[in-house]
């Protein structure tokens, strides 16, 4: 994936939490990742790449496309980052090799339920909440959950008979006040189960009346100057203030179920996919169809579900929608959820199809945006230069070289006023000796056009030259040669005012500085400048080390590429102490240069 195609789809990368997949051309999963926003993590493969690991420049380049599911919360994105991973194995991925689960505090089905932190779940009626991104997060609310409600933490089966035949004896715990017990009789259960109630409705979110219970707390140790105990009691506040009790992408209450959500324009319907399997989001789809006229959103929707769940060979008994359809052959449950988990997967269903909407139709926007900002300058330089037609193809050529050595020259190409970079050509100059400008314009023109005529490729309708009389007069001469220049507007534009020069008129045009179509004709100038320059010193560079020190009789590539990238350049070779190059590229080479140096000046004497 290259950054043009990053470009194309920036501006519709949303600014939310969520996570990425990187996919080849085969629809293998790359990579996955999670980011607090998107828009911003996404941009940060495609910014400055000199700065990137190897491995990721190998992923963005073997990417074909990228897919991403949005979420509420950042949480979020690191719970189904870590699902994913462990169900595609990514291969640009860590792999996460140790199996481990998310972290779950359970509630115990049992007589005077324990409270605990779990990684495994047990379908036997116990409760969980979760999951935590945070093994510590979870600590801090177990002790603060600890303090309030003191509880048991034995294992012992508290059966009312076991309790009254005077089975146990309390521990240590009861006596420094960490539990009440009730496994010698010392608290009831319906006194247990209310604790256990209120443990439920703020791990539930519920913790209003707590908060403010603490915060009456920590006001009454500032007033005794026990900032110490204030301040630890702040801490657990903040953290239960963080807590999020339900994530929507991992749940324990649910198994397996598809959710499908559906928005409409005038013309499209969108459907959004969510598979979720042992109550974690496994893939994400959105499908586009095309409306007939007198399609329903029912049908559509029915349509759809049909053809999804045959896409991902889900075979699940219950599907999650916004309202009831009529599924011929299916053997399923539908449920339209109110509240509860299944309500926050439909929403998120939601909230990806009209984001997906919303994305699709900014794009239309902007591109129709583009356009007319391309047709509109377009159009002034048609006006400005006076052209029969839209200069919709525009190439423009420069010459560089240094003091007549090693000349070349190139050729930028624009479409539709946007540069068009696998058209661009460079040129060694072959035919002209000597810093000739003229001449050097005279080739290039020549070849570059004879071959499109040959070939019988589309010509430009307006062909720019970086130069003034002199080098426009060149080009209009091979294009009259050509036969071409009724077929070609062909202009000159000299760099220190400014001048437009046509074909046959002495007099330059002074087109208004603010004008778009001078700024497009400015940056063509410059863009087909700097390719020339960037290819003369690539070619100045080639020629100084083969016509100088891979001449020397066993001096090849490598060792002549070494010197020169640490002396700089030929002549300070020369002038090198025989001890620097002797450790640089050992004895024997280093007597073949000196050998060769000395018997060059040898011979210049």
């Amino acid at each position: 994936m290259t950054t043009e195609d990053y470009k194309k789809i920036s501006a519709s990368l949303p600014k939310e939490p969520g996570i990425y997949k990187f996919i080849n051309e085969e629809g293998t999963i790359l990579y996955v990742g999670k980011a607090k926003i998107l828009k911003n993590r996404l941009a940060s493969y495609f910014g400055n790449k000199k700065h990137q690991m190897n491995k990721t420049r190998a992923l963005v380049k073997n990417a074909h496309h990228i897919e991403f599911t949005i979420v509420e919360t950042e949480q979020d994105a690191l719970l189904l980052e870590n699902t994913l991973i462990k169900k595609y194995q990514p291969r640009y991925n860590v792999m996460l090799k140790d199996g481990k689960s998310y972290s779950y505090i359970c509630i115990k089905k049992e007589r005077f339920p324990r409270v605990f932190m779990t990684r495994r779940i047990i379908r036997d009626g116990s409760t969980y909440f979760g999951p935590y991104a945070s093994k510590t997060r979870i600590k801090i609310i177990l002790e603060l959950i600890k303090t309030l409600f003191p509880l048991r933490t034995c294992t012992f089966n508290l059966a009312e008979d076991q309790i009254k035949a005077e089975k146990f004896k309390v521990c240590l715990e009861y006596h420094i006040r960490n539990c009440e017990g009730p496994c010698a009789g010392f608290e009831t259960e319906a006194n247990y189960n209310e604790k256990i109630n209120q443990i439920k409705n703020i791990l539930k979110g519920n913790f209003g009346a707590v908060k403010q219970h603490f915060k009456q707390v920590m006001q009454k140790h500032a007033e005794n100057l026990e900032f110490e105990k204030a301040q630890a009691l702040k801490e657990k506040l903040t953290a239960f203030e963080d807590y999020q009790g339900k994530s929507t992408v991992v749940s324990t209450s649910i198994r397996d179920i598809d959710v499908f959500y559906i928005a409409t324009d005038e013309t499209t319907a969108y459907v959004n996919f969510l598979k979720v399997i042992n109550g974690a989001i496994m893939n994400t789809y959105t499908l586009e169809m095309v409306k007939n006229l007198n399609d329903e959103e029912e049908t559509l929707l029915r349509y759809a579900v049909l053809s999804l769940r045959e896409k991902f060979n889900s075979i699940t008994k219950e599907i999650v929608l916004p309202y009831e359809i009529d599924l011929p052959g299916e053997d399923i449950t539908i449920t339209i959820p109110k509240i509860g988990d299944k309500k926050k997967l439909l929403d998120l269903s939601e909230k990806n199809v009209k984001y997906f909407l919303l994305q699709l139709k900014k794009e239309a926007l902007n591109k129709i945006r583009r356009e007319t900002s391309s047709e509109r300058i377009l159009k002034t330089m048609q006006k400005d230069l006076q052209l029969k037609e839209i200069p919709m193809h525009i190439e423009c050529f420069d010459n560089s070289n240094l003091q007549g050595s090693f000349p070349v020259s190139s050729c930028v190409v624009f479409k539709n006023a946007k540069p068009s970079k696998k058209d661009y050509r460079h040129f060694n100059i072959k035919t002209v000796v000597g810093p000739d400008d003229f001449a050097s314009m005279e080739e290039v023109v020549y070849r570059r056009y004879k071959r499109l005529v040959e070939e019988e490729q589309p010509l430009p309708q307006l062909v720019i030259i970086d130069g003034g009389k002199g080098q426009l007069s060149a080009a209009v001469k091979i294009m009259k040669q050509l036969g071409i220049e009724n077929k070609i507007v062909v202009i000159g534009i000299a760099k220190r005012l400014e001048e437009i020069f046509l074909a046959d008129d002495p007099i330059p045009i002074y087109i208004n500085k603010q004008s778009e179509s001078l700024k497009l004709i400015q940056q063509a100038r410059n863009e087909a400048h700097r390719f020339a320059i960037t290819f003369h010193r690539n070619q100045r560079s080639k020629n100084f080390t083969s016509t100088e020190l891979t001449q020397i009789p066993g001096i090849g590539d490598k060792t002549a590429e070494k010197l020169l990238t640490y002396f700089g350049s030929v002549r300070k070779i020369k002038t090198a102490l025989e001890s620097e190059l002797i450790e640089l590229v050992g004895k024997a080479a280093t007597s073949k240069v000196l050998a060769y140096f000395k018997n060059k000046k040898e011979d210049i004497n």
